[in-house]
């Protein structure tokens, strides 16, 4: 017996051999070249060396020499310490860089049978697929010891409550989009506890009925959060349709209709929620003694009677009024509210969105106060009229490009405050233009007098904002604990990550802020503020990007994002807007927090917060090229249809010298992966009265996730994108669903463990809440779906409860 194949396998094992040689000549040709190219670019030498390595190998395997597997395997092992000493043992960190070569590996040590002859190319082959499955056993061991969460604190000492400054009161009802005004998110309900939510099961599920015509490429995102006063559950459709519900059973009551038309849909067919409104000195069983109030996508506020579903007759004409009065022109899908108005000392206060990046003139941003019985306008905070709070008269018009207000406000019934999370001017990413009450008040929490429409004080977490950090979550109104006792106080969280608390009163911070340099330049020098705040209490926001945190499905891919992150400009957050080069926006515009806001335990002082960690890769696009290029404002051009891809993804900016291209979430475009290494979400609990962690998890599985747009299916924890937010409850479990796994999940408060999840039939891209109802508690999560963040869409409200309650 030789060592030398048979004849008639020698021509096969010659073809494999040239295949795989050249293959590996192939890829290391790939690497070499872009490995040189990032190692001028001052990045990485690893690529280059791999790649002349594997070109090497590649050759010699050709050439059927033995050799070519030895110099693979030292490339491989040299590969394998040099992923450890970069990453260490983080899985998903490690998939791209070693996960690739150890494909090639087993195809390496396959074909040494044909390298060395039978005999010995199978005890090489055979001792080469020992050893690497101990080396793959022991990583996976060595993976899952150092991808242990760490153990959480424990739960601070009790508070021991906090008064609640709304007439509205969370229990057995939820009268308000978080609760109450106060925008806990929190329910002292206790029946669902970590011992028995295991066996939480859907109980009904009801549908909205509201759905696009084509489910694949449209623009819904319901986002809806319902409402449970007495014996009906309130909801809004993502296209504002209003319907009553029986909680126990989920029987429809009523609905009404406002006919929205499609062309009023601006980004996101969205509808938050509704309000809630009852008037102590109406007779009982009158018209509209409680009504059910709404903002539509077509800038109207409507009142319906909460018994009926009839529109309220005294408020308005016929139940309607038009909050787009005094606006100018307006072009349909610029102006409209998605957010349920606040209600404070029956002053009935809405913002509404203007659809961004459109032009620079684009419609007022102005805050308006109406009387929530009549509709009756009572007051209008215009930036362009500082001191004027009266409405305009006919014939006037509010100043246009003013930030706005599309979020979410809070209340004060008691100091007769509502806090206003405001937005950015017209166009995001340029400044030069604003006016000086644009810049003191666009991004900044503003506290107005519900009385008079006038600011009682405004606080500013972003200085000369052209990075789209528009406050996007609802103040949270607290007890702070000082050393004198109480403080009403308030919450406030950022797209960047960043958690103040303030003296509701005043505005005053009650924990440290600073005031940081933050990187100058970029097209606007001269308007780059020189430092920015930043939270010394407490941040979500993650360390400043490096190469190594680029991440892929293979080498390769990653080897493009390391090229990019060299190109672009970055020098950590605020890094100023450029147009000659991408620059890197770290976190984006989603966030941080955005507008699901946080929850929190009043009871066992915990604030729980999901928060999003993905950059976007963005560039400032001159004039004439986005001329060229056709992009222009909402109805111009376009046919009135801004289509559904992501928010900033060519917006034209109008008026500006430059338009914007937002690669948001910094994806490739072949493969569809971001460029950032996972997670790209979490959730964490934090102790309110100090601000240290008490845990943080990644949320959301692997399972839609996937290279080319094809979900993988992996049941594993990878840290999704998600938009809505938190419900805590007194029974110690926190309700999430937010991801895009489209999973509902129950987490132990204590812990931060997922005890329970229930995969839902679309994207549950809202916040959830809880009420109850004949002696049963009820969790309620709305199945919408959301176009932004690419999960199915429908229409199904689905409500949880224990069995046998």
């Amino acid at each position: 017996m030789t060592d030398s194949p048979s004849p008639s396998s020698r021509p096969l094992a010659a073809w494999t051999l040239r295949l795989l040689g050249g293959l590996l000549v192939l890829l290391g040709a790939v690497l070499t070249a872009g490995g040189l190219w990032l190692a001028l670019l001052g990045g990485s030498l690893y690529y280059l060396l791999a790649g002349l390595g594997l070109a090497v190998a590649g050759m010699l395997i050709f050439r059927r020499q033995l050799l070519g597997l030895w110099v693979y395997v030292a490339l491989f092992l040299a590969t394998l310490a040099w992923a450890i000493w970069e990453v260490g043992l983080q899985g998903w960190p490690l998939v791209p860089r070693l996960v690739g070569p150890l494909v090639l590996l087993v195809l390496v040590l396959a074909a040494a049978p044909a390298l060395a002859g039978r005999p010995t190319g199978r005890r090489i082959a055979l001792g080469g697929l020992a050893g690497l499955a101990v080396m793959v056993l022991a990583g996976g061991v060595g993976i899952a010891l150092a991808s242990r969460d760490p153990a959480p604190r424990d739960l601070p000492q009790p508070v021991g409550g906090m008064a609640e400054p709304s007439v509205l009161k969370a229990g057995a009802d939820w009268p308000a989009y978080a609760g109450t005004y106060s925008a806990r998110h929190y329910s002292p309900l206790n029946q669902i506890t970590p011992e028995n939510v295991r066996q939480l099961q859907r109980f009904w599920v009801a549908h909205t009925g509201d759905l696009p015509d084509d489910l694949k490429d449209n623009k819904y995102g319901a986002e809806t959060t319902p409402l449970k006063v007495g014996n009906a559950l309130y909801l809004c459709s993502a296209k504002n349709v209003m319907i009553a519900l029986d909680p126990a059973t989920g029987r429809e009551l009523w609905r009404y209709d406002p006919r929205v038309p499609d062309e009023w849909i601006p980004y996101t067919a969205a509808c938050r929620g509704v309000s809630y409104h009852a008037d102590p000195a109406a007779p009982a069983g009158a018209e509209c003694a409680a009504r059910i109030i709404e903002g539509t996508l077509d800038g109207r506020l409507i009142a319906v009677d909460a018994r009926t579903g009839r529109p309220c007759s005294g408020f308005g004409r016929g139940g309607q009024v038009d909050i787009k009065v005094g606006m100018g022109p307006v072009t349909p899908g610029m102006v409209s509210v998605t957010s349920p108005p606040v209600v404070v000392r029956d002053v009935l206060v809405t913002g509404h969105q203007v659809l961004d990046g459109q032009k620079n003139d684009a419609p007022s941003g102005v805050i308006q106060g109406f009387d929530v019985r009549t509709g009756q306008q009572r007051w209008a905070w215009d930036l362009g009229r500082p001191g004027q709070t009266q409405p305009v008269g006919p014939g006037g018009m509010y100043t246009r490009g003013t930030p706005n207000m599309w979020t979410i406000a809070s209340g004060d019934e008691a100091l007769g405050l509502v806090y206003l999370p405001m937005g950015n001017s017209a166009v995001d990413y340029w400044s030069s233009d604003r006016s000086q009450q644009e810049n003191l008040y666009s991004t900044s929490l503003v506290a107005l007098d519900v009385t008079t429409g006038r600011p009682a004080w405004r606080f500013q977490t972003v200085h000369m904002d052209v990075w789209d950090y528009d406050l996007g979550s609802q103040a949270t109104l607290i007890d702070f604990p000082g050393q004198g006792g109480a403080v009403p106080a308030l919450v406030l969280t950022s797209k960047q990550g960043d958690i103040y608390v303030l003296d509701r009163r005043t505005g005053r911070p009650l924990t440290r802020v600073e005031e940081r340099r933050a990187p100058q330049g970029g097209v606007e020098p001269a308007q780059r503020s020189p430092t920015q705040p930043f939270s010394g209490y407490h941040t979500l926001r993650r360390p400043d990007l490096r190469e190594k945190d680029m991440w892929g499905m293979s080498p390769i891919d990653q080897l493009a994002c390391r090229i990019q992150f060299r190109r672009a400009a970055y020098r950590g957050v605020y890094t100023p807007p450029t147009t000659d080069r991408r620059w890197i926006q770290y976190p984006g515009y989603n966030g941080g927090s955005d507008w699901g806001g946080v929850a929190v335990d009043p009871l066992r002082g915990v604030i729980v917060a999901n928060y999003n960690d993905m950059p976007n890769y963005n560039r400032l696009v001159p004039r004439e090229e986005a001329d060229r290029k056709g992009w222009a404002p909402r109805g111009q051009a376009r046919g009135g249809d801004m289509g559904s891809g992501a928010e900033g993804a060519g917006d034209p900016q109008a008026g500006a010298p430059f338009a914007i291209d937002v690669n948001a979430g910094w994806r490739l475009p072949f493969t569809g992966l971001l460029c950032k290494q996972p997670p790209y979400g979490g959730i964490r609990a934090i102790d309110l009265r100090t601000g240290r962690t008490i845990w943080d998890r990644p949320i959301g599985q692997a399972r839609r996730n996937g290279p080319f747009g094809v979900p993988s299916m992996l049941p594993i924890t990878i840290g999704t994108p998600n938009n809505g937010g938190p419900l805590v409850t007194a029974g110690g479990v926190a309700f999430l669903a937010a991801t895009t796994d489209n999973v509902f999940r129950a987490i132990d408060l204590r812990t931060g463990k997922t005890l329970w999840r229930d995969v839902l039939p679309a994207g549950g891209q809202a916040t959830p809440m809880t009420y109850e109802a004949n002696g049963r508690q009820y969790v309620v999560i709305m199945a919408g779906g959301h176009h932004f963040m690419e999960t199915p869409i429908g229409d199904e409200l689905i409500a949880y409860a224990l069995p046998g309650t």
